[in-house]
């Protein structure tokens, strides 16, 4: 197979079902190899969930909020000789996080090692020790989990085997909050370096300590913000695709994977078109892939409905005619209860009457997404996902009044009359437009029996056909999708060889 990036006519064909980070990024390392690359995308416009609104002025990001790891996004630049940086500017976040708690402190997380540990010492000197010792295991973590493990397949019970010695020596077995306390005593400090999971659809008192890799991966690479939004970098990549050939079919859904001679052979799209492929990638939550898109001998519900999800996401975004320069570029706001709204969120079948908050001020690091002299705001809360059997229509706007009551009274005083413009998604808009099993939001959560080998694997479950996303190995988030791509080119280029 020639791998000059082009490929003859008669190339092999792919065939990638779905346009989000993973499959964007599968793509183009299918085309890096020398396939023919088409991508079949169900929205008007590539980006799964970061998707971009732009209404009244505003422009709004429905998903990601900031980058990290930003140099998986430039190898895949790299790939065709080309640079990132020449196609969006990244720019620095800061702080990277402010975090509100309840009794009216705060804490500001970043933006860098030096101000981190300065703002341990501030906030609770007696754990400053502590801190560096739990920085000392985030690196490690970082080291076999991510550097190590995170683009290795995991589709073979012995490579599972291999890595289980490195996960029981760094207490991959333990919670991310089992292990932050037996590190930091101060339970706001303790909140602090536990909140990470929730990032990657997971409860922290279940989530696998292997992700307290994560404090340690945001110092290593810092957060970064796209200048124009996380929409400038969809677009950048979109610009990638198309140079180097890449077909995309927007505004179609993929409703079957076909199979002849017992390997993957193609998709059919709803209304009966049918594309014809030698391999098929497929970028749709993986849950989804193998209860609806598999033939019947292979799907595997049993599977699929045993699988704890991540929690649901209720998304607000509006616009105002006024802005609070004061406020940070994210404000984490946090109630008075922890670990029993963390347990109605991914165990209730209510949505929560005092909610946490994600805040998202994009205007703190780039003015350009608003009109002058107004702010544009995104603010995520955590809920239950479908299976707790909310009505939507109805708690929606009951959740959107007491989400603004509470910015009011804690970030935004004054905020009331000022908003011009808004609009929502909840869980049945991300099984709507994402095919999102449950209407999770990360697809399946991140407990350690949902992690590596437990988790869908990137080789599907008939030859011909591989997985990407955040339901596949390593996970989700920014950085664990695109990795996701790597493992997959890793066994594609296998097969390519064979």
């Amino acid at each position: 197979m020639p791998r000059d990036g082009l490929g003859p006519p008669g190339a092999q064909h792919v065939v990638v079902i779905g346009a989000g980070f993973g499959g964007i990024a599968a793509a183009l390392r299918a085309r890096r190899l020398g396939y023919q690359v088409t991508v079949v995308e169900r929205l008007p416009a590539i980006g799964g969930r970061a998707r971009v609104f732009q209404q009244d002025g505003f422009t709004f990001d429905a998903g990601p909020t900031v980058i990290t790891a930003p140099q998986l996004f430039d190898e895949l630049f790299a790939l065709f000789g080309e640079r990132l940086s020449d196609h969006v500017e990244l720019l620095p976040v800061r702080p990277w996080y402010r975090i509100l708690f309840a009794d009216g402190r705060h804490f500001e997380y970043g933006s860098s090692a030096e101000e981190m540990r300065a703002a341990v010492a501030a906030f609770a000197p007696d754990d400053l020790a502590g801190y560096d010792r739990l920085m000392q295991r985030s690196r490690a973590l970082y080291e076999v989990g991510f550097d190590q493990l995170g683009a290795q397949p995991f589709h073979t019970a012995r490579s599972m085997l291999r890595a289980l010695p490195a996960i029981i020596r760094f207490g991959g077995y333990r919670s991310v909050s089992s292990l932050v306390a037996g590190f930091i005593r101060d339970e706001a400090l303790r909140k602090v370096f536990s909140l990470q999971p929730l990032l990657i659809g997971g409860h922290p008192f279940r989530t696998s300590a292997i992700y307290a890799l994560i404090p340690y991966l945001e110092q290593k690479w810092g957060v970064w913000f796209p200048r124009g939004g996380t929409g400038a970098l969809v677009s950048a990549l979109e610009g990638l695709m198309v140079r180097h050939g890449i077909r995309l079919q927007l505004g179609r859904t993929v409703s079957r994977i076909l199979v002849s001679g017992g390997r993957a052979a193609g998709v059919e799209l709803d209304g009966g078109v049918r594309l014809p492929a030698d391999i098929v990638i497929a970028n749709s939550d993986a849950p989804h892939v193998h209860a609806a898109l598999l033939p019947d001998p292979v799907r595997r519900m049993r599977q699929v409905d045993r699988m704890n999800y991540s929690m649901g996401l209720f998304v607000l975004c509006f616009g105002t005619d006024r802005s609070w320069p004061d406020v940070a570029h994210h404000t984490i706001i946090l109630g008075e209860r922890w670990r029993t709204l963390l347990d109605e969120i991914f165990d209730g079948d209510q949505v929560p009457n005092d909610p946490s908050l994600y805040l998202h001020r994009p205007a703190a690091t780039d003015a350009s997404l608003q009109p002058p002299g107004q702010d544009g705001f995104y603010v995520l809360a955590p809920v239950p996902n479908l299976r707790a059997g909310i009505d939507w229509d109805r708690a929606a706007p009951l959740l959107r009044n007491r989400i603004l009551k509470l910015l009011e009274e804690r970030v935004l005083p004054g905020l009331s009359g000022h908003i011009v413009t808004e609009r929502s998604m909840t869980p049945q808009d991300f099984a709507h437009d994402y095919l999102s099993r449950h209407g999770a939001g990360f697809s399946v959560a991140p407990t350690l029996l949902q992690s590596a080998f437990f988790r869908f694997h990137n080789q599907g479950p008939i030859p011909g056909l591989y997985l990407v996303g955040a339901g596949t190995h390593p996970g989700a988030g920014v950085p664990g999708v695109l990795t996701t791509a790597k493992v997959m080119e890793s066994l594609l280029a296998a097969e390519t060889v064979h």
